[in-house]
């Protein structure tokens, strides 16, 4: 069934977990989340990224998120990730979908700011939930260390006057972590404190973009001090890639099932690490 995020992210606040935000890129990667969420009982938030436009046409991802989130026995957030297209952002909410990502963080604060109300003042008039980022989570790729990276780290201030200022309903922060697989295998450095200051100071719920590969410590940490989503993608992938090279597969049916299994088991692993709970406990 489908929800919005503002029902869980309230229960994620009170008892102090984070809701995976698993990424799909096609029919198979869709099934296998939503039959994790429905094996283990927990909610799901199922993400699709306007970029992965790239892998099948768009309006096949918003058709393939809607058919499963609609018929899943537990509570499904259907996503849209990354939004910067204002028309794809509406033809997602108008499609259906209940959250979506509008990233203009790649912009000045009070362009942000600027675009960020418009989608908000749309969505909202439909009952669907905003996410906007501040800051900017930079890309594995070009990490070795905190300092040698194109982050730009979120600020309490900041936060406090975009969330004021637009209205948004959840907001994906930068402390520390990056898009994809990190360069030569670092674990990236989690500026804990500065997750705190920002979730001290305004009660809207935090996300943070960048899970994969960021450690089980940092990323538990991280959901039990105030992030309450948590985005995956690479590390989905990855370990489907992986089975599928450890299978002995005979055939194009065979390896699709490794592969399916190897997500199944990384979105298994990082429900626990984020300690998420039921919706209904």
């Amino acid at each position: 069934m489908i929800v919005t995020s503002k029902e869980l992210y309230k229960i994620a606040q009170e008892k102090n977990f984070a809701i995976p935000a698993a990424n799909y890129v096609d029919s198979l990667s869709a099934a296998a989340h939503v039959e994790v969420a429905e094996k283990l009982g927990l909610p799901l938030i199922l993400a699709f990224a306007e970029a992965h436009e790239s892998y099948f046409p768009f309006e096949d991802g918003l058709l393939i998120g809607k058919f499963y989130a609609e018929n899943a026995k537990v509570p499904v957030v259907l996503h849209l990730d990354h939004g910067v297209n204002k028309e794809r952002i509406f033809q997602a909410i108008d499609y259906g979908f209940r959250s979506v990502m509008i990233d203009a963080s790649s912009e000045s604060f009070e362009e942000n700011v600027r675009i960020t109300k418009e989608i908000v003042e749309y969505a909202h008039l439909r009952g669907v939930v905003v996410e906007a980022e501040i800051g900017h989570v930079g890309q594995g790729d070009e990490y070795d260390d905190k300092d040698s990276n194109d982050n730009i780290y979120t600020t309490v201030e900041e936060a406090k006057a975009f969330v004021e200022a637009t209205g948004v309903d959840s907001l994906a922060i930068s402390i520390g972590t990056a898009h994809g697989s990190y360069k030569s295998a670092a674990t990236p450095i989690i500026d804990f404190d500065r997750l705190r200051e920002i979730d001290a100071a305004i009660d809207t719920p935090l996300v943070l973009h960048g899970g994969s590969s960021s450690g089980d410590e940092n990323l538990n940490k991280c959901a039990t001090n105030g992030i309450n989503k948590v985005n995956i993608h690479t590390d989905l992938y990855k370990s489907a890639f992986k089975k599928a090279k450890e299978s002995d597969c005979k055939d194009y049916f065979e390896e699709k099932e490794a592969m399916k299994q190897g997500m199944q088991e990384c979105l298994e692993h990082y429900y626990e690490v984020f300690e998420t709970k039921k919706f209904n406990d």
